[in-house]
């Protein structure tokens, strides 16, 4: 979706949305840069190191390894909007993911704050090991399927809602549920990847919010070949 002020895409997994500062690998910004050359003063850079990054029109991230939807503001104003309306837990997000486990009930709450790992500095937490400040944490979830796999291990597809936008939020609490994400190479490593998911089995399915003109936006990201194939072969509706 595009209008004047923002475009709406479905990020494909293994695409960062902007650099780390460490690696060289093609990101997000590269392409909005490229395709949309007028939006690069758009936003607030970012410091890694010594280095400035650009993030032109970011005004919200997914993990590298999550495909999904995914807002783009084209102009100042719209950036400012948009930061607000995340800024005010405004805009709601739709994300499903396939997890290890069954679940007792149908649907739940973790309102758990998430903190930095004391162990690992590239983890994030919910409980036990945090260390520091901790932020304000909230996830909805919804169980759509539990199934077993050809090897009777146990798993859910779940819907995720999430009304807080901490970095990893979304994996730290289903690893704090012991419900960890398939394929999750940094929260559940121990685990073999499952379901033929080479990446993090997590879709930033749909997206709502009221745009400038106070219309109100739904925008919904169709699956990847990987979730297609999985919904389809555990017969998912």
């Amino acid at each position: 979706m595009e209008t004047k002020d923002f475009l709406v895409i479905n990020k494909p997994a293994g695409l960062m949305v902007h650099s780390d500062g460490k690696r060289n690998d093609p990101t997000l910004t590269d392409w909005i840069i490229e395709k949309y050359p007028e939006i690069i003063d758009v936003g607030e850079k970012a410091i890694f190191g010594n280095k400035e990054i650009d993030r032109p029109g970011i005004v919200h991230r997914l993990d590298e390894d999550t495909s999904g939807v995914l807002i783009i503001a084209k102009t100042s104003n719209s950036f400012s909007y948009f930061k607000n309306l995340f800024m005010n837990k405004e805009i709601e997000k739709e994300y499903h993911a396939f997890v290890w486990g069954h679940f007792k009930e149908s649907f739940g709450v973790v309102d758990i704050p998430i903190g930095r790992s004391s162990g690992d500095f590239r983890k994030w937490l919910a409980g036990r090991g945090v260390r520091g400040e901790t932020r304000e944490a909230f996830t909805k979830w919804q169980v759509i399927n539990q199934f077993e796999d050809e090897n009777k291990d146990n798993f859910s597809f779940i819907k995720l809602f999430p009304k807080t936008g901490r970095t990893h939020q979304l994996r730290v609490h289903m690893k704090y549920m012991q419900r960890p994400i398939v394929s999750d190479s940094l929260y559940s490593s121990s685990k073999r990847q499952a379901l033929n998911f080479e990446r993090l089995a997590l879709h930033a399915y749909k997206i709502t919010f009221k745009d400038l003109n106070g219309d109100e936006i739904e925008v919904v990201a169709p699956y990847p070949e990987d979730f297609k194939n999985a919904v389809a072969k555990y017969s998912i509706s």
